[in-house]
């Protein structure tokens, strides 16, 4: 068996004396074959080697993580070094994750059926999106462990129990907005719970939703130019740049939005026929686009010279071991690092303010509400009329239309 990948010895000779050499070189083989670089196929190495001299033979029976920091401790007492310690959990629990041996926290909490068994009907019964079960068991969850850790059972819920979450969690710390999503969220879970006899009846009906009003504020778009200089800063050779500039075209040029980016497929993209195949989650139908020579040339280059061998169909993958592909929140972190990067002042910093950007400059470009609606993926032309309200020129000319002898 070949003992070596990149060139680096996944053995040490004459001091590889540790137990387990089957099991660290099968998982040092796995992270190259994820596509470690050379340098961290040597760090997990040592890093693995000193781990399997401390572990006792049972290790196979299941490792925690009490287990892990003790040896962490210790490492830290002989080097002094904070960052030798961390690499012992940091490294030591994937290896031990990837064997089977890694023995997950015992969280101790009341309702952990509950919440899954409303995750699994909001999924398959409602049909709800990934993202909205996502967010919803979030939301429930925060709450249900809130009950939990103040001795509030939930049979025995009361409204003025759910008034004091809303006062003591929501108060200076969350918006309008965020408290209205939480009302939504709670809400539909009570009224779930009851009709299974979980809670009361009252508890669904007694909760209030803020008002939002529609169309009370503007877009957070940022300027087109600033787009153009988003894009010129990520003009580089950089593997990172080159796979950045690719998603922030596909965020600016054709408004998608950052879970759309992420689940973007291979098989999606038709080379030979100049088209772009996306799947729109709000209307939950495909949409083809013609596949514009900059947003081609940005795909082609990253899929070409970055993007490493994988089994995934997913066209953005990550930088670093385990190759994953990337998730709609590192979607976000993309769009703001370079609004950091250059200063750009702006409300919010994540994608999404691209993808305002695409709708406004369409607006000024002469499009209609329609249109750019049918372009964004709206379900409705009432989502799109917002940006009717940043449309300065047109603002103007009815602010200078002349009523003539009716004044």
């Amino acid at each position: 068996m070949d003992q070596t990948i990149y060139s680096i010895p996944l053995t040490v000779p004459h001091r590889d004396d540790a137990p387990f050499t089957d099991e660290r070189y099968r998982y040092l083989r796995h992270c190259a074959e994820a596509g470690a670089t050379a340098a961290s196929l040597k760090i997990k190495r040592n890093e693995l080697l000193r781990i399997a001299a401390r572990l006792g033979p049972d290790a196979s029976q299941g490792i925690d993580i009490e287990a892990l920091q003790r040896i962490a401790t210790e490492r830290l007492r002989l080097t002094g070094a904070a960052t030798a310690a961390r690499r012992v959990v940091d490294i030591g629990r994937p290896w031990l994750r990837f064997l089977g041996w890694w023995r997950e926290p015992t969280v101790v909490f009341q309702y952990q059926s509950q919440l899954d068994q409303y995750v699994t009907w909001m999924r398959n019964e409602r049909g709800f999106s990934l993202s909205t079960v996502e967010q919803w068991s979030r939301i429930i969850g925060r709450f249900l462990r809130w009950c939990d850790k103040t001795n509030r059972q939930l049979r025995d819920l009361q409204p003025e129990d759910v008034d004091a979450y809303f006062v003591a969690q929501a108060t200076g710390r969350w918006s309008r907005v965020s408290v209205a999503n939480t009302a939504s969220a709670l809400r539909g879970f009570l009224r779930y719970a009851a009709q299974r006899s979980m809670c009361t009846n009252r508890l669904a009906v007694s909760i209030c939703r803020p008002r939002l009003y529609r169309q009370e504020s503007l877009p957070y778009a940022p300027d087109w130019c600033d787009v153009q200089r988003m894009l010129a800063d990520a003009e580089t050779d950089n593997p990172r740049d080159i796979r950045d500039r690719a998603i922030l075209l596909l965020l600016a040029v054709y408004g998608m939005r950052s879970g759309e980016v992420a689940a973007l497929r291979l098989d999606q993209i038709d080379w030979a026929g100049g088209r772009l195949r996306l799947f729109r989650l709000k209307r939950r139908q495909p949409q083809i686009y013609p596949l514009l020579p900059s947003a081609a040339e940005a795909i082609a280059r990253y899929i070409d010279t970055v993007r490493p061998l994988s089994s995934c169909p997913e066209v953005f993958l990550c930088m670093h071991a385990p190759r994953r592909p990337l998730k709609a929140g590192s979607i976000y972190d993309v769009a703001n690092r370079r609004f950091v990067a250059l200063g750009i002042d702006a409300a919010h910093r994540g994608g999404h303010a691209l993808r305002h950007a695409c709708a406004s400059r369409l607006l000024a470009e002469g499009l209609s509400i329609k249109e750019i609606g049918d372009h964004l993926g709206h379900r409705s032309a009432a989502s799109t009329s917002i940006y009717a309200k940043v449309n300065m020129q047109a603002l103007r000319e009815v602010g200078a239309f002349d009523l003539g002898g009716l004044q």
